[in-house]
């Protein structure tokens, strides 16, 4: 049995040697931190043999930053609820004088899945825009926020795998997030899921793969960001076993 060794989970180089060393053969890493950081791009440089289940850091940008991820939305007319970016909390401020509509508030960056707010009026919208840009509650998760359209309605989590041209899914999954009973209250990093949901028929799953799905995958191919080659080092990996 192998000791656990002492290495910091930002330390790629070393964790890709070690892996090395223990003839390790797939990487399958996890959460979305080390990701985001380029764990799979480090592991390509320094351990070239060991095959990666997991995005590259570009493509992590996906998760990383929601501000990134909505503007890429907009950009392959993916269908999203409307939106503005701000890194500015003076033009932030403003725009939330400006609009009408019910709102939530998105810190940019990674939160552990606690940095969106749903403010329950103008007074609160303020105030979580203060405290996530000003008194900085999210770290630097905040020094950018999307403040988006609030959709009302059934949540619904569909997770897929892609080879970066095809996808599978998996069986639709519904999270829920807000910590009161009758989705109330803050969210939080997650309050519980199941699998599989009955909240959505085939048709609307089959419209979500046509709309969303495929979109996003070509989308990525086309910027740059494509799939394919991990997931190609991978059946490498599988078909050399």
């Amino acid at each position: 049995m192998t000791n656990c060794p002492s290495i910091s989970s930002i330390d790629f180089a070393a964790l890709a040697d070690f892996a090395h060393k223990q003839h390790i053969n797939l990487l399958l890493p996890g959460p979305e931190a080390p990701l985001v950081a380029g764990i799979v791009d480090a592991f390509r440089q320094h351990a070239p043999g060991i095959a990666c289940f997991g995005p590259t850091q570009a493509a992590a940008r996906m998760e990383g930053s929601k501000t990134f991820s909505k503007d890429f939305m907009k950009r392959f007319s993916i269908p999203t609820a409307s939106y503005e970016n701000f890194d500015d909390y003076d033009a932030a401020r403003q725009y939330l004088d400006h609009i009408d509509h019910d709102i939530v508030i998105k810190a940019d960056g990674l939160a552990a899945g606690k940095g969106v707010i749903i403010p329950q009026s103008k007074e609160e919208a303020h105030q979580a825009l203060k405290e996530i840009m000003l008194e900085k509650e999210f770290g630097a998760a905040g020094e950018k926020v999307v403040i988006e359209e609030f959709l009302e309605g059934e949540e619904l989590s569909i997770l897929s795998l892609s080879d970066g041209r095809t996808i599978k899914s998996l069986p639709p999954a519904q999270d829920h997030k807000r910590i009161g009973e009758g989705d109330t209250g803050p969210n939080t990093g997650g309050m519980g899921a199941y699998a599989p949901t009955q909240v959505v028929s085939q048709s609307e799953l089959e419209e979500i793969q046509r709309t969303v799905l495929q979109p996003t995958i070509d989308g990525m191919n086309e910027a740059g960001m494509s799939a394919a080659t991990q997931c190609h080092q991978l059946m490498e990996c599988a078909n050399s076993q």
